[in-house]
């Protein structure tokens, strides 16, 4: 199974989890598994997602991902579960 990590940081507000999942679901992607926190008033989440029913290209989801980032104030990273894993390992 294909798979891929997204993280989100920032100030906490309304929207950012909507947010995040509508892109999601306008590429066609399921969340597998989901963890978020607040620490004082910054937001943080983990998403776990399955990538093999993505219509388009993962470079597209990014792209659409970081700017909804950018329009929500937040910072998001999305990685292929392999490049999430060989980077948790340096």
């Amino acid at each position: 199974m294909s798979k891929a990590v997204v993280t989100v940081v920032g100030k906490d507000k309304p929207g950012i989890i909507a947010g995040v999942a509508n892109t999601l679901a306008d590429h066609n992607i399921n969340i597998l598994d989901v963890s978020q926190t607040i620490m004082s008033d910054i937001f943080t989440m983990s998403m776990l997602i399955n990538l093999e029913e993505l219509e388009g290209q993962f470079n597209v989801l990014q792209d659409d991902l970081n700017k909804l980032g950018t329009d929500l104030g937040v910072t998001i990273h999305t990685q292929r579960e392999e490049i999430f894993d060989a980077m948790s390992r340096v």
